[in-house]
């Protein structure tokens, strides 16, 4: 179990899924960083979610937006790297426009990774931190990417990737690195969806409470670790 003096950082956090994380580990007693884009939609939500919450501005795919945030945020012992985009329904993998792929590889991969090798070192320091990829099924090969969003699917089994790079850095020293695949989750994204955001942060929050003896580099899928 996390100790409820720690504090934990979620990025896309004004809203959907990572609003619904930023809810529950604010339940728990840490101190929650809302990140988002619009920094006024993220401090409203961390005004909602009350003492111990603050909201700030953070672009994923800005190297100097992500900097501030180090700053403002202070020391972050539970990265939640949620923030996301997917834009690409309609089109094949034969007629995608590659900006739109070059997009989402930038956000979903880049910006994880960006905003992790801001966060993370410092975790690595103090010898203890969890780090929490959401991902998707349509970025495994063991289901079978989805060809439907080409550029989502391959932007999500890159985030996989960079969750097995950073796990294998950081084995050791105190941090876990998992990701999370928590279905489909009615948000903007996928309306037509039938799991809440509510009830999908747990399998995120549940990752992010991990024993010390917990799994490193593993896509968990109800708290269960699965191929990918």
């Amino acid at each position: 179990m996390v100790d409820t003096a720690r504090s934990a950082l979620v990025t896309g956090a004004n809203r959907g899924l990572g609003r619904a994380v930023a809810r529950r580990l604010h339940g728990l007693g840490l101190r929650v960083v809302v990140a988002g884009r619009d920094g006024r939609d993220a401090r409203d939500v961390a005004e909602e979610l009350g003492d111990g919450a603050t909201g700030i501005e953070l672009d994923v795919t800005d190297d100097e937006s992500v900097q501030r945030a180090v700053k403002l945020a202070g020391p972050v012992d539970v990265l939640v790297n949620n923030a996301g985009i997917m834009s690409d329904q309609g089109y094949d993998p034969l007629t995608v426009p590659i900006d739109v792929v070059h997009r989402h590889l930038t956000v979903n991969a880049l910006g994880a990774l960006r905003v992790s090798q801001a966060f993370v070192p410092a975790m690595v320091e103090r010898g203890w931190g969890r780090v929490v990829f959401v991902s998707s099924g349509t970025g495994s090969f063991t289901n079978g990417l989805f060809p439907g969003a080409p550029a989502y699917s391959l932007s999500k089994t890159a985030v996989n990737g960079v969750m097995q790079l950073l796990a294998t850095a950081t084995k050791g020293t105190g941090v876990l690195v998992n990701a999370v695949n928590p279905g489909l989750v009615k948000t903007r994204m996928a309306p037509q969806a039938h799991r809440s955001a509510w009830d999908a942060s747990a399998d995120i929050v549940d990752a992010a409470q991990l024993p010390d003896d917990g799994p490193t580099g593993a896509f968990l899928r109800h708290g269960k670790q699965t191929d990918w």
